[in-house]
């Protein structure tokens, strides 16, 4: 398969990630917002959004960095700055990535629990850093 090949699979792959990730953002933030137990609806969409993250979100995370080393293989890309700055953000997005889902997991098995609310901007954060990756890849401006 071609250059361009694999970065349209790339691009593909962090759409469904990111997609993924706000949908993990906005359902955190809501839970943070419900006081107290949890009714059966919401714990029936926490198990919604669980389900779709192991199927669709999580193996997106994972084929955009096996996709996205690759090109930045083939195309020797290594060393350009701008590819550091933006795998430090991706990097950033996997961690946030990694802990709204172990969280909202966490919900999930236990209707008491009230969220910390630390998390409750996390959407904020992925708009911005997607934002940054964007001007990153396409400027260059390092």
């Amino acid at each position: 398969m071609s250059y361009l090949w694999f970065k349209a699979l790339h691009v593909a792959a962090v759409i469904a990630w990111m997609g993924g990730l706000f949908v993990l953002s906005v359902t955190y933030a809501r839970l943070v917002a419900i006081p107290g137990p949890r009714d059966a609806a919401t714990q029936a969409m926490i198990a919604t959004v669980r389900l779709w993250d192991g199927r669709v979100t999580a193996p997106a995370m994972v084929l955009t960095w096996a996709i996205g080393i690759l090109l930045a293989v083939q195309g020797g890309l290594f060393s350009a700055p701008w590819l550091s700055a933006k795998l430090l953000f991706v990097l950033l997005l996997s961690a946030l990535h990694g802990v709204l889902s172990g969280r909202l997991r966490r919900l999930g098995d236990d209707a008491g629990q009230t969220p910390p609310a630390a998390f409750r901007h996390a959407g904020v954060f992925v708009l911005a850093a997607v934002l940054v990756i964007a001007i990153l890849v396409v400027v260059k401006p390092f």
